[in-house]
Protein backbone atom coordinates (compact mmCIF):
# COMPACT_ATOMS: atom_id res chain seq x y z
CA UNK A 1 0.00 0.00 0.00
CA UNK A 2 1.65 3.32 -0.82
CA UNK A 3 1.49 5.77 1.99
CA UNK A 4 -0.17 9.18 2.34
CA UNK A 5 1.73 11.84 1.41
CA UNK A 6 1.48 14.39 4.03
CA UNK A 7 2.82 18.20 4.57
CA UNK A 8 4.46 19.27 7.53
CA UNK A 9 4.00 22.93 8.92
CA UNK A 10 6.06 24.59 11.50
CA UNK A 11 7.72 27.63 11.82
CA UNK A 12 9.94 26.21 14.93
CA UNK A 13 12.69 24.31 13.20
CA UNK A 14 12.82 22.09 16.91
CA UNK A 15 9.45 21.03 16.22
CA UNK A 16 8.96 20.78 12.92
CA UNK A 17 11.95 18.15 13.06
CA UNK A 18 10.27 16.26 16.14
CA UNK A 19 7.14 16.21 13.88
CA UNK A 20 8.81 14.73 11.18
CA UNK A 21 10.46 12.39 12.83
CA UNK A 22 7.40 10.70 14.34
CA UNK A 23 5.71 11.12 11.54
CA UNK A 24 8.23 9.22 9.36
CA UNK A 25 8.05 6.09 12.24
CA UNK A 26 4.56 5.88 11.09
CA UNK A 27 4.07 2.89 8.08
CA UNK A 28 0.73 4.60 7.24
CA UNK A 29 3.24 7.80 6.09
CA UNK A 30 4.96 7.66 3.13
CA UNK A 31 6.26 11.01 1.37
CA UNK A 32 6.77 14.07 3.33
CA UNK A 33 6.98 17.69 3.02
CA UNK A 34 7.45 20.61 4.70
CA UNK A 35 7.50 24.37 5.35
CA UNK A 36 8.37 26.92 7.96
CA UNK A 37 5.34 29.27 7.14
CA UNK A 38 1.97 29.87 5.51
CA UNK A 39 3.24 31.50 2.00
CA UNK A 40 5.46 28.30 1.72
CA UNK A 41 2.87 26.15 2.45
CA UNK A 42 0.36 26.96 -0.17
CA UNK A 43 3.56 26.78 -2.70
CA UNK A 44 3.99 23.38 -1.41
CA UNK A 45 0.49 22.53 -2.48
CA UNK A 46 0.30 23.98 -5.27
CA UNK A 47 3.49 22.42 -6.59
CA UNK A 48 1.88 18.97 -5.77
CA UNK A 49 -1.39 19.26 -7.61
CA UNK A 50 0.62 20.27 -10.69
CA UNK A 51 2.32 16.92 -10.32
CA UNK A 52 -0.71 14.99 -10.06
CA UNK A 53 0.38 13.93 -6.13
CA UNK A 54 -1.71 16.04 -4.43
CA UNK A 55 -0.62 16.08 -0.58
CA UNK A 56 -3.47 14.00 1.47
CA UNK A 57 -2.96 15.90 5.20
CA UNK A 58 -1.79 18.84 6.19
CA UNK A 59 0.01 18.64 10.08
CA UNK A 60 -0.29 22.75 11.13
CA UNK A 61 1.00 24.68 13.49
CA UNK A 62 -1.43 27.49 14.44
CA UNK A 63 1.03 30.69 15.97
CA UNK A 64 3.08 31.29 12.83
CA UNK A 65 4.12 34.86 11.71
CA UNK A 66 2.20 36.23 8.70
CA UNK A 67 -0.44 33.27 7.18
CA UNK A 68 -1.19 32.29 10.86
CA UNK A 69 -2.92 28.16 10.93
CA UNK A 70 -6.18 29.73 11.61
CA UNK A 71 -6.06 31.45 8.08
CA UNK A 72 -4.60 29.15 6.18
CA UNK A 73 -7.06 26.31 7.50
CA UNK A 74 -9.75 28.20 5.71
CA UNK A 75 -8.08 29.36 2.74
CA UNK A 76 -7.22 24.77 2.63
CA UNK A 77 -10.64 24.37 3.27
CA UNK A 78 -12.18 25.90 -0.14
CA UNK A 79 -9.94 23.93 -2.18
CA UNK A 80 -11.78 21.70 -4.24
CA UNK A 81 -9.71 18.43 -3.11
CA UNK A 82 -8.81 20.08 0.34
CA UNK A 83 -6.75 18.18 2.27
CA UNK A 84 -7.46 16.84 5.80
CA UNK A 85 -5.85 19.26 8.50
CA UNK A 86 -4.57 18.10 11.66
CA UNK A 87 -3.90 20.98 13.89
CA UNK A 88 -0.47 20.12 16.32
CA UNK A 89 -0.20 23.32 18.67
CA UNK A 90 0.88 24.13 21.84
CA UNK A 91 -2.48 26.35 22.57
CA UNK A 92 -5.30 24.70 23.78
CA UNK A 93 -7.71 27.87 23.21
CA UNK A 94 -7.68 27.30 19.31
CA UNK A 95 -10.25 23.77 19.74
CA UNK A 96 -13.30 26.04 18.44
CA UNK A 97 -11.47 27.39 15.54
CA UNK A 98 -10.40 24.04 14.28
CA UNK A 99 -14.08 22.76 15.03
CA UNK A 100 -15.44 25.47 12.45
CA UNK A 101 -12.99 24.84 9.78
CA UNK A 102 -13.62 20.90 9.96
CA UNK A 103 -10.18 19.80 11.03
CA UNK A 104 -9.52 16.20 11.66
CA UNK A 105 -8.29 16.66 14.35
CA UNK A 106 -6.41 18.83 17.26
CA UNK A 107 -3.12 17.52 18.84
CA UNK A 108 -1.30 19.63 21.38
CA UNK A 109 2.47 19.59 21.94
CA UNK A 110 4.69 18.27 22.96
CA UNK A 111 3.10 15.74 20.75
CA UNK A 112 2.70 11.79 22.07
CA UNK A 113 3.11 9.05 19.32
CA UNK A 114 0.19 7.45 20.23
CA UNK A 115 -1.74 10.80 19.91
CA UNK A 116 -0.25 11.57 16.26
CA UNK A 117 -1.05 7.93 15.47
CA UNK A 118 -4.89 8.51 16.05
CA UNK A 119 -4.66 11.47 13.99
CA UNK A 120 -3.00 9.54 11.33
CA UNK A 121 -5.42 6.47 11.71
CA UNK A 122 -8.30 9.06 11.64
CA UNK A 123 -6.54 10.64 8.08
CA UNK A 124 -6.35 7.25 6.53
CA UNK A 125 -9.63 6.04 7.29
CA UNK A 126 -11.40 8.73 5.76
CA UNK A 127 -9.21 8.92 2.95
CA UNK A 128 -9.92 5.57 2.49
CA UNK A 129 -13.64 5.95 2.22
CA UNK A 130 -12.83 8.91 -0.51
CA UNK A 131 -11.20 7.16 -2.61
CA UNK A 132 -14.22 4.43 -3.55
CA UNK A 133 -15.65 7.67 -5.05
CA UNK A 134 -12.71 8.86 -7.36
CA UNK A 135 -13.23 5.82 -9.91
CA UNK A 136 -13.53 6.42 -13.75
CA UNK A 137 -17.71 7.17 -13.69
CA UNK A 138 -17.90 8.49 -10.30
CA UNK A 139 -17.41 4.88 -9.31
CA UNK A 140 -18.23 1.02 -9.30
CA UNK A 141 -21.88 0.64 -11.01
CA UNK A 142 -24.28 -0.73 -8.27
CA UNK A 143 -22.16 0.72 -5.13
CA UNK A 144 -24.18 1.44 -2.23
CA UNK A 145 -24.14 5.24 -1.17
CA UNK A 146 -21.88 6.32 1.41
CA UNK A 147 -23.46 6.71 4.96
CA UNK A 148 -24.09 9.91 6.02
CA UNK A 149 -20.88 11.15 7.88
CA UNK A 150 -21.39 11.50 11.79
CA UNK A 151 -22.70 14.71 13.47
CA UNK A 152 -19.64 16.82 14.71
CA UNK A 153 -18.64 16.97 18.45
CA UNK A 154 -18.16 19.80 19.90
CA UNK A 155 -14.64 20.95 21.67
CA UNK A 156 -14.81 21.79 25.16
CA UNK A 157 -12.23 22.81 28.26
CA UNK A 158 -12.50 20.62 31.02
CA UNK A 159 -9.52 21.32 33.43
CA UNK A 160 -7.07 22.99 30.79
CA UNK A 161 -7.50 19.53 28.82
CA UNK A 162 -9.27 19.40 25.54
CA UNK A 163 -11.99 16.69 24.82
CA UNK A 164 -14.43 16.72 22.75
CA UNK A 165 -18.17 16.30 23.27
CA UNK A 166 -20.52 13.96 20.82
CA UNK A 167 -24.35 14.43 20.20
CA UNK A 168 -25.40 11.63 22.02
CA UNK A 169 -23.66 12.52 25.42
CA UNK A 170 -25.87 16.05 25.42
CA UNK A 171 -29.22 16.46 26.99
CA UNK A 172 -30.49 19.65 25.47
CA UNK A 173 -28.37 22.87 24.55
CA UNK A 174 -29.40 26.62 25.75
CA UNK A 175 -28.60 29.44 23.90
CA UNK A 176 -26.41 32.17 26.00
CA UNK A 177 -26.03 34.80 23.59
CA UNK A 178 -22.99 33.70 21.31
CA UNK A 179 -22.50 30.73 23.25
CA UNK A 180 -24.16 27.75 23.78
CA UNK A 181 -24.33 25.91 26.95
CA UNK A 182 -24.53 21.72 26.51
CA UNK A 183 -26.46 20.14 29.27
CA UNK A 184 -24.98 16.77 30.45
CA UNK A 185 -26.33 13.68 32.21
CA UNK A 186 -25.90 14.37 36.38
CA UNK A 187 -26.35 18.11 35.59
CA UNK A 188 -22.91 19.34 34.44
CA UNK A 189 -22.92 21.50 31.55
CA UNK A 190 -20.17 22.53 28.85
CA UNK A 191 -20.14 26.30 27.60
CA UNK A 192 -18.93 26.62 23.91
CA UNK A 193 -18.55 29.42 21.69
CA UNK A 194 -21.17 28.68 18.52
CA UNK A 195 -24.28 30.45 18.59
CA UNK A 196 -27.78 27.95 18.84
CA UNK A 197 -28.88 28.43 15.17
CA UNK A 198 -25.50 26.72 13.73
CA UNK A 199 -25.14 24.12 15.93
CA UNK A 200 -28.49 23.31 15.32
CA UNK A 201 -28.02 23.24 11.72
CA UNK A 202 -25.06 20.90 12.41
CA UNK A 203 -26.47 18.11 15.32
CA UNK A 204 -30.06 17.95 13.36
CA UNK A 205 -28.94 14.68 11.91
CA UNK A 206 -28.03 13.60 15.62
CA UNK A 207 -31.95 14.27 16.50
CA UNK A 208 -32.03 17.14 17.59
CA UNK A 209 -34.99 19.69 17.54
CA UNK A 210 -35.27 23.71 17.97
CA UNK A 211 -38.40 23.68 21.01
CA UNK A 212 -37.80 27.44 21.83
CA UNK A 213 -36.02 30.37 20.64
CA UNK A 214 -33.42 29.47 23.67
CA UNK A 215 -33.11 25.90 23.66
CA UNK A 216 -32.28 22.88 21.55
CA UNK A 217 -33.27 19.42 22.88
CA UNK A 218 -32.23 15.25 21.71
CA UNK A 219 -35.55 14.22 21.17
CA UNK A 220 -34.38 10.98 22.41
CA UNK A 221 -33.68 12.39 25.97
CA UNK A 222 -36.96 14.26 26.27
CA UNK A 223 -39.20 12.29 28.97
CA UNK A 224 -42.87 13.71 29.10
CA UNK A 225 -44.52 16.33 27.37
CA UNK A 226 -46.92 18.64 29.59
CA UNK A 227 -49.88 20.85 28.16
CA UNK A 228 -51.79 22.96 31.22
CA UNK A 229 -53.95 25.63 29.98
CA UNK A 230 -52.46 26.56 26.55
CA UNK A 231 -48.90 26.24 27.99
CA UNK A 232 -46.13 23.50 26.78
CA UNK A 233 -43.68 22.49 28.35
CA UNK A 234 -41.41 19.40 28.41
CA UNK A 235 -39.21 17.27 30.89
CA UNK A 236 -35.73 16.48 30.27
CA UNK A 237 -33.04 15.19 32.29
CA UNK A 238 -35.02 16.34 35.36
CA UNK A 239 -35.00 19.73 34.29
CA UNK A 240 -38.81 21.29 32.42
CA UNK A 241 -38.45 23.70 29.61
CA UNK A 242 -41.06 25.22 27.55
CA UNK A 243 -42.16 24.93 24.35
CA UNK A 244 -42.57 27.68 22.26
CA UNK A 245 -46.33 27.48 20.22
CA UNK A 246 -44.74 27.52 16.98
CA UNK A 247 -43.07 24.58 17.60
CA UNK A 248 -45.78 22.32 19.68
CA UNK A 249 -46.98 20.63 16.40
CA UNK A 250 -43.95 20.17 14.80
CA UNK A 251 -42.86 18.51 18.66
CA UNK A 252 -45.83 16.13 18.96
CA UNK A 253 -45.61 14.72 15.66
CA UNK A 254 -42.19 14.42 15.95
CA UNK A 255 -42.58 12.37 19.88
CA UNK A 256 -46.03 10.60 17.76
CA UNK A 257 -43.83 8.90 14.69
CA UNK A 258 -40.54 8.05 17.08
CA UNK A 259 -43.10 6.47 19.25
CA UNK A 260 -45.30 4.08 17.08
CA UNK A 261 -43.56 1.03 16.42
CA UNK A 262 -41.98 0.60 13.57
CA UNK A 263 -43.81 -2.14 10.35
Amino acid sequence: MVGLRVLAVDDEAPALDDLVHLLRADPRIGEIDTARDGAAALRRLDRALAEGRPIAAVFLDIRMPGLDGTVLGRVLAQFARAPHIVYVTAYEGHAVDAFEIKATDYILKPVRPERLGEAIRRVSESVGRGSDDQRPGGGAAGAEPEPPAEPESMPVELGGVTRFVAPAEVLYVEAQGDYARLHVPGGGSHLVRIPLAALEERWRAAGFVRVHRSHLVALSAIEELRLDSGRCTILVGGAELPVSRRHVRELRDLLVRKARPSR
